[in-house]
């Protein structure tokens, strides 16, 4: 079983392919095939050629794809649109399952830590992109939100903040917290996660994939002060 993933959702991409045995349902085990990245910028160039080109360097087809798994946010409107659009156009042609990936999840997964997690993204502006998760075995979601620095570090108390952005980890440590600084995890750990879901049947339509902003765009906040 072939599962393509990718990641277009923040200012570097990747795409990965991976195989999991014939017995899927019954295992986690999944091998990570190969990880190619993506310059920023120039996904809605590259993504469709670069898939291709991984495929047939494997020896596969997209005949062969089995199901789907894709960051669906926070991160890039851009970006995000890009990714989306060509998972749900292959999806749709394929007739194959799709998991959709938050990143936010994704990063505090990364840490391996247990308990209360915060995973933190700058989102410009003063603000972050936080999901809040309880981690055992699995990431049980509290919430996603837009908030503040001071809003993230008053939710922080009771638990570990995990991030990729090194200001923020900083930040978060002069004012007592503990932190966790951690790559930021590339396709391969989206394809993991979303093996996990696509084993629990937790999967989407090309219809119904949609991104996770959290953030409203400029447009969708200026088209709403309108009269």
């Amino acid at each position: 079983m072939i599962l393509l993933a990718i990641d277009t959702s923040g200012k570097e991409g990747s795409i990965a392919v991976a195989r999991a045995p014939e017995n899927a349902r019954e295992t986690s085990e999944l091998t990570i095939l190969e990880v190619v990245p993506l310059e920023g910028g120039t996904f809605s160039a590259q993504l469709v050629p670069q898939i291709a080109s991984l495929l047939a360097k494997h020896g596969l087809s997209k005949n062969d794809i089995a199901a789907f798994a894709v960051a669906s946010g926070p991160g890039s409107f851009t970006g995000l649109r890009v990714g989306l659009a060509a998972i749900k156009a292959l999806a749709e042609i394929l007739g194959t399952p799709i998991a959709a990936v938050s990143r936010l999840e994704a990063l505090a997964r990364s840490a391996r830590i247990r308990g209360t997690v915060i995973a933190a993204l700058d989102a410009g502006r003063g603000e972050v992109y936080a999901g809040i998760y309880d981690v055992e075995d699995a990431a049980h979601m509290q919430s996603e939100r837009l908030l503040t620095n001071a809003e993230l570090f008053a939710e922080a108390a009771g638990g570990v903040i995990v991030t990729s952005d090194a200001k923020l980890a900083e930040t978060a440590r002069a004012s007592g917290l503990r932190v966790e600084q951690v790559a930021m995890p590339r396709s391969d750990a989206i394809a993991r996660l979303g093996w996990e879901k696509i084993r629990k049947g937790e999967t989407v339509s090309p219809e119904d994939l949609e991104a996770n902003y959290i953030r409203r765009s400029d447009a969708e906040i200026f088209a709403r002060s309108q009269p």
